[in-house]
């Protein structure tokens, strides 16, 4: 038997009496154990205080002498919602194929990124394989010895009496003298605590997980752990929602939450559980997300652990950062900006270079920031929104504290943002700020003013005009309010607000605040005052953005006229006068006089502003245009390439500038009959015009629009007719159900049916049309006269010829009395009307009409014409219908002789007359079909 003794440190010196039946001890270090009459075991004290702890004969020998229990297992319980995570897997059983330091992996990350799940779930994987398999709560050296003396406890039950840190030692001598172990040391808060471990256990596996993404370099390998893909969150949150699939629920908006939690696992488990718990939806999580966000990141299941919710978490870690006061500042002004990309520049006003490094440092340290290759700084967007949200329990995220980081945040930006947009060499400065502008803009409470220069730069930058607009119209009120009236800001706040209702389309708000700005200027600052001048040129710009160039073109004339005097030529904005009027003569339809304006402004502005400058590559653009407007589509062509190209390069990729030259240059693919180089560029276009300009952008829509009628060209009316359908419903709501641009989408989507085959569908479209052109223009417009023409057609191959007929004749009678016989449309309608009378059976009004048609169409437009040579083949067919083969076989002849020589031996038309004349011809013989 052996005796092991330790003396405590604070003897109780008060006395006892002796009880009846008690053993008394006497002298200083004698002992009295009553047994009564049974062996002693365990723990006895001595009368001077020395603890004397028994232990059983052969059980206290060296650890190495001392095997494990088989299957001796201490781990959390499995998580049941465990998803995805084979790639991190993988990683783990790469890492830990080999031992000591450098095989030990620290995996690190973000709290609540699953770290500490993610070690369970791979360390019960290796059971049967190691032995024993020890999870340690390493978050303090205290903790760490305690699962030590666990350990020890669990190899020796025998000595579980002993004392703590003599177990502790015998632990380790355990582990450094065995193999096939494995430990999982969690929640390690400094590396140094793992240090002496690491340094004698040397011949078994370790695990480390740790919020600390730094410190490791003596003793671990760090293995960062990122969030959950897309896929996996969502599969996470199914797996909770449906129990494991027991279960059906309504998973709408389960996505939408999983990207807006930033697919951090504890976000997505406690949003889960909670909709789980409560019966909620995922959308309606979001909606509460978004009303009560400081209710909802503290929210925890019935029977979760209040410990572990996000807020609970992360206030933990700064807990551990609160003696360095600037680290929670830092974080209170990152949450305002884009999660990605943040320069580090922008926090250099915070303090000393070596106090605001050391700040950064300490957050990247504990995983709240993490720094890219560029020196960039990045927050998860949870993070972020939780320490946006004021809460009273939380000393970090006070709400003056969150408030006056708000504040910080925008003034950091404004010190760092270029003085203007216009020069190209300010624009790599502007670049890296516009995300977190945009951010900024976006999470700022309702009714905080965006400094101006930030607002222009995320007008011009990103075109967000409709967020901006907002922004505009409070500043325009505050400027009214605190200046008056005159003051040069106040002019310059509403001339930008017009602006940017017409940067969003709304030329309608736009034009009486121009129309306001010029007279104010005019009164205030004199006729030639640069300000006057811009505000007449903004003025008429407005005015040709709605069509009014009869009102742009004067105005233009008299701007470019008074700043060539008063600035004189090769000034910016004189250039852009020359520029403004040149689009006026082309939106008049005067190319000749647009072109050699053009031509002079993109010289001079190649000379003046540069290249790359963003008014010399609208300049090509628009010269571009010119040329396909008078119809020069070999100068146009090239021209559009190299304004997309120039602008790809120089503005971005998704500039909406770049997809404007984008869109043009794919319209001048399919007005060069190249359909299938257009598509492509319409499908970009309207792809990246929907996400940056919104989908009931005037942009946007024109661009919808021009794509389906790409595909109606390509004969892909499946994908037309959709995309139609959504073009007319985004009219409606934006312009109205009276707007000529609704009027056309209907028009355009009741073409494409018919041209599909779907006269049920068509006809009620058309006729729709024609009461809206008759109601709003009168039935003499030339909308309303094709409105009624397309109806007839659609009527006519909807099985209802007779109606057409009715309809065409209607047409052709006013079209007579407005425009006359030598139209060119005038054969072309007579033709019409001739075939709704045969497909009616009404052949002996239809020949007639064709006569007449064909000999039109020679008058008006010469033998060669396409619409002469079929106008002479259907009245052949005519002919034939009728039994006239006299008259038929000679016509089909002359027919195809024409054919072969306009269109060649092998065109599709020219087969087709050859048969019908090898028919007229069998016929004549008695030899062709019966024809009843």
């Amino acid at each position: 038997m052996k005796w092991l003794r330790r003396t405590r440190p604070k003897p109780d010196t008060t006395a006892h009496e002796p009880r009846q039946g008690d053993a008394v001890s006497a002298g200083e270090r004698s002992i009295a154990i009553n047994t009564g009459g049974t062996p002693f075991t365990g723990t006895a004290s001595s009368g001077d205080h020395t603890t004397i702890v028994h232990v059983p004969p052969g059980e206290l020998r060296p650890p190495a002498e001392v095997d494990a229990p088989p299957g001796l297992v201490q781990l959390p319980a499995r998580h049941a919602a465990f998803v995805g995570r084979e790639r991190e897997l993988g990683l783990l059983d790469t890492a830990l194929d080999g031992t000591g330091a450098k095989g030990v992996p620290a995996l690190h990350g973000l709290g609540g990124v699953g770290k500490s799940a993610l070690a369970a779930h791979w360390a019960a994987t290796r059971a049967g394989t190691e032995n024993p398999i020890w999870w340690i709560t390493a978050d303090s050296a205290a903790g760490l010895d305690a699962g030590l003396a666990e350990l020890a406890r669990a190899l020796q039950p025998a000595l579980a009496q002993l004392p703590p840190d003599q177990l502790t030692e015998r632990a380790v001598q355990w582990l450094a003298t065995h193999t096939g172990w494995l430990l999982i040391l969690d929640n390690v808060t400094d590396a140094a605590h793992t240090a002496p471990l690491l340094a004698r256990a040397t011949s078994g596996r370790v695990l480390i997980t740790s919020r600390r993404a730094t410190g490791w370099q003596a003793t671990a390998t760090p293995v960062p752990l990122d969030v959950l893909g897309p896929a996996e969150s969502l599969r996470l949150v199914t797996h909770i929602l449906t129990h494991a699939g027991t279960r059906r629920v309504d998973l709408d908006g389960a996505a939408e939450l999983c990207d807006e939690l930033g697919h951090l696992p504890l976000a997505v488990e406690q949003a889960g559980a909670y909709i789980a718990e409560t019966g909620t939806t995922p959308r309606a999580y979001l909606g509460l997300l978004a009303d009560y966000p400081a209710d909802m990141f503290r929210e925890r299941s019935e029977g979760g652990d209040s410990a572990r919710t996000i807020a609970r978490i992360w206030r933990i870690t700064l807990d551990r950062l609160t003696d360095t006061p600037l680290a929670g500042q830092i974080l209170r002004v990152l949450a305002w900006y884009a999660p990605a990309g943040i320069p580090r520049a922008l926090l250099g006003p915070l303090g000393t270079p070596v106090a605001v490094q050391g700040a950064i440092g300490r957050l990247a340290a504990y995983s709240m920031i993490t720094t890219s290759d560029d020196g960039t700084l990045n927050v998860h967007r949870l993070v972020q929104a939780v320490t946006r949200t004021p809460d009273a329990d939380d000393p970090h995220r006070r709400a003056h504290d969150i408030d006056a980081a708000l504040r910080l945040a925008t003034s950091l930006l404004v010190d760092s943002a270029p003085a203007g947009w216009d020069e190209p060499a300010m624009w790599h400065l502007w670049r890296p700020l516009l995300p977190h502008i945009d951010h900024l803009d976006r999470h700022a409470p309702p009714g905080t003013p965006l400094p101006l220069h930030l607002a222009t730069g995320l007008l011009r930058g990103l075109g967000r005009p409709r967020r901006v607009i907002a922004r505009y119209e409070r500043v325009l009120d505050d400027c009214v309010r605190g200046l008056g009236e005159d003051h040069h800001h106040t002019l310059r706040a509403r001339n930008n607000l017009a602006y940017a209702y017409e940067s969003a389309g709304e030329v309608d708000r736009a034009i009486p605040l121009y129309e306001r700005t010029l007279a104010d200027r005019t009164r205030v600052l004199g006729e030639d005052h640069p300000d006057t001048l811009t505000a007449r040129n903004n003025l008429a710009s407005a005015y040709l953005s709605a069509g009014e160039a009869d009102r742009a073109t004067p105005l233009f004339e008299r701007t470019l006229a008074d700043r060539t005097r008063v600035l004189g030529e090769d000034h910016p904005d004189t250039l852009t006068a020359r520029n403004n009027l040149a689009c006026a003569y082309e939106s008049a339809g005067e190319a000749e006089r647009a072109i050699p304006l053009l031509e002079r402004t993109l010289a001079d502005r190649t000379r003046v502003s540069g290249e790359d400058h963003p008014d010399t590559l609208t300049a090509r653009h628009n010269l571009a245009a010119a040329y396909e407007s008078a119809g020069e589509a070999d100068r146009a062509i090239p021209l559009y390439e190299r304004a997309l190209a120039d602008r790809t390069r120089v503005l971005g990729d998704d500039h909406p500038d770049t997809h404007t030259a984008r869109h043009n240059l794919a319209a001048a693919y399919e007005s060069a009959g190249d359909v299938d180089r257009a598509i492509p560029l319409y499908e970009r276009a309207l792809d990246g015009r929907t996400r940056i300009l919104g989908e009931e952008h005037p942009y946007t829509l024109v661009s919808g629009g021009a794509l389906a009628a790409a595909y109606v060209s390509a004969g892909h009316l499946d994908r037309a007719i959709p995309l139609y359908e959504q073009t007319l419903d985004g009219c409606r709501r934006v312009f109205g159900e009276d707007h000529p641009n609704t009027l056309v989408s209907r028009e355009n989507l009741a073409s494409a049916c018919r041209s599909a085959g779907q006269a049920a569908q068509a006809v009620p479209l058309f006729e729709r049309a024609l009461a809206d052109r008759i109601r709003l223009f009168g039935e003499d417009h030339p909308g309303t006269h094709t409105a009624r023409i397309s109806l007839a057609f659609a009527c006519a191959f909807g099985d209802a010829p007779t109606r057409a007929a009715t309809l065409l004749e209607r047409a052709l009678a006013d079209h007579l009395r407005m425009f006359g016989e030598d139209h060119p449309d005038t054969p072309v309608l007579r033709s019409s009307l001739a075939l709704a009378y045969e497909v009616a059976g009404d052949l002996s009004r239809a020949i007639p009409l064709y006569e007449r048609a064909l000999a039109g169409h020679v008058r008006v437009s010469g033998e060669d014409d396409p619409d002469t040579l079929a106008a002479r083949s259907a009245l052949a067919d005519a002919y034939e219908s009728v039994d006239d083969l006299a008259r038929a076989i000679p016509l089909y002849e002359r027919a195809l002789a024409d054919h072969v020589r306009v269109f060649g031996e092998d065109h599709p038309d020219t087969r087709m007359v050859r048969d019908n004349l090898a028919f007229a011809h069998q016929k004549a013989a008695g030899t062709g079909p019966a024809v009843t």
